[in-house]
């Protein structure tokens, strides 16, 4: 007689790398691209010849509660790169209760360029995801960063998600800020936070370059604001009903960058 033992329960541990290069050219070459489980790296057509352009393909159903999950993305010296997704990412519970990872890790060299425009995450109802973009800049290094979280579907209330964001820039910190919403987080629907609303997002650029007049704090629209940073950046936050009304307020704010 035999007896059975049961396994533990785990998630999907899955990793993705994407290096860009100057490809001596006056483009931008891809010497690394790779995915597994639930990612899959594509390189796509780019508007400029001068930029590469990686988008992200969800495989398969990700991030499931226990799941760990990585996205390492570098941009050396010179090169220019746009990195964006083919659909939104869901965050559903999975056989575990076990809290879902997604870290994010971005470095751009000196005189590098990186657009991180990832399609919004979901936060479903009784997932709870811990997220983490971190990104280091050389000097010079310019940056566009959406990140946009949409709480539950349709009809549905959200689960738990934790975002942090933080920006390094020529060794100095540029941002560190956290997020914290869905049940359990003290206050997160209240008017200082969400205020009942269903989409949160913001947008991060950093160009050191030469330009005119940084723009001052100040409202943009109704639910929204334009922050200068101590440093080469401006944060735009929002909030909005829906994921359609949050994209519209962000790329708004793309206007008052120069390239």
């Amino acid at each position: 007689m035999t007896t059975a033992t049961a396994l533990p329960v785990t998630g999907v541990r899955a990793h993705a790398r994407i290096t860009a290069a100057p490809d001596g050219r006056g483009g931008t070459a891809l010497p690394l691209r790779s995915g597994e489980g639930p990612f899959a790296v594509r390189r796509t057509r780019s508007a400029d010849p001068s930029r590469a352009r990686v988008t992200l393909v969800g495989a398969m159903s990700a991030p499931l509660g226990g799941d760990r999950l990585a996205i390492e993305t570098r941009v050396r010296a010179g090169a220019a790169l746009r990195v964006d997704g083919s659909a939104a990412t869901l965050a559903l519970p999975g056989r575990t209760a076990d809290p879902a990872h997604w870290d994010v890790r971005l470095e751009v060299g000196e005189g590098g360029l990186l657009h991180w425009l990832p399609e919004p995450l979901i936060s479903a109802y009784g997932s709870e995801l811990r997220q983490s973009i971190r990104a280091e800049l050389a000097p010079g290094a310019r940056l566009v960063l959406r990140d946009e979280q949409v709480l539950g579907r349709a009809g549905e209330d959200p689960g738990r998600l934790t975002s942090r964001l933080t920006v390094r820039y020529a060794g100095r910190p540029l941002l560190d800020q956290q997020l914290d919403v869905g049940p359990g987080a003290p206050g997160w629907d209240d008017g200082a936070v969400l205020g009942g609303h269903r989409a949160v997002g913001q947008l991060l650029v950093v160009d050191p370059g030469p330009g005119g007049e940084p723009p001052q704090p100040r409202p943009l629209g109704e639910t929204a604001a334009v922050t200068p940073l101590a440093g080469p950046g401006v944060l735009v936050t929002a909030v909005a009903q829906d994921a359609l009304r949050l994209r519209r307020v962000l790329d708004e704010a793309l206007t008052f960058t120069s390239w």
